[in-house]
């Protein structure tokens, strides 16, 4: 038995769906990095085989030509005294998918910035944005063809203060977390 009303229900049903993507074109979309953009310092913890240590965290969150650059420097405070720096800045830009962002870490062969290359050993960073949270994930490919995975949660929290969650895995294993509190900084110069 045919049903004749079948195509014109299809036909009410594909321009409601439509109709609800005109209306509602926010839904699925990467949020704004406009909550994050200042500068933040802060401490961490880190969690490793119960031995704490400090760490101190500054994060810088501004906005670029093509998306955003995120600087953040880590000073380590070793047991003996001794301190270590590491720092990186990464410029993040928009891709044809909504919610994630590619990086341009280092300039190609006519000069246009583009991402690293994880099989020549150098880390490939991408970032989005869900709610209140930036995450920033990086992979490396090992020496032994292995993969190590770093993920950055950064949420910002009611009064715009961010909370870091940073995990470290190599071949799906997890072998460090760390978690920190960091504070909005007034802007010294308008």
């Amino acid at each position: 038995m045919a049903y004749p009303n079948i195509g014109k229900r299809h036909q009410w049903f594909i321009g409601l769906v439509l109709l609800g993507g005109f209306l509602f074109p926010l839904a699925g979309h990467a949020a704004s990095i406009d909550p994050f953009l200042g500068e933040y310092h802060g401490a961490s913890i880190e969690h490793a085989e119960e031995e704490l240590q400090a760490r101190d965290l500054d994060v810088k969150i501004t906005k670029s030509e093509r998306g955003f650059t995120v600087d953040w420097s880590t000073v380590i405070h070793k047991s003996d005294g001794r301190e270590k720096t590491v720092s990186l800045s990464i410029e993040f830009y928009a891709t044809d998918r909504p919610d994630i962002y590619g990086s341009a870490m280092r300039s190609g062969l006519f000069g246009k910035r583009i991402p690293n290359d994880p099989l020549k050993g150098e880390p490939f960073f991408w970032a989005r944005i869900v709610d209140q949270t930036l995450t920033i994930h990086a992979l490396y490919i090992t020496d032994d063809g292995g993969y190590e995975m770093q993920v950055y949660d950064r949420t910002l929290d009611d009064d715009g203060n961010m909370d870091l969650l940073f995990k470290r895995f190599r071949n799906g294993e997890p072998i460090r977390d760390i978690t920190g509190k960091l504070d909005r900084q007034e802007k010294k110069y308008p």
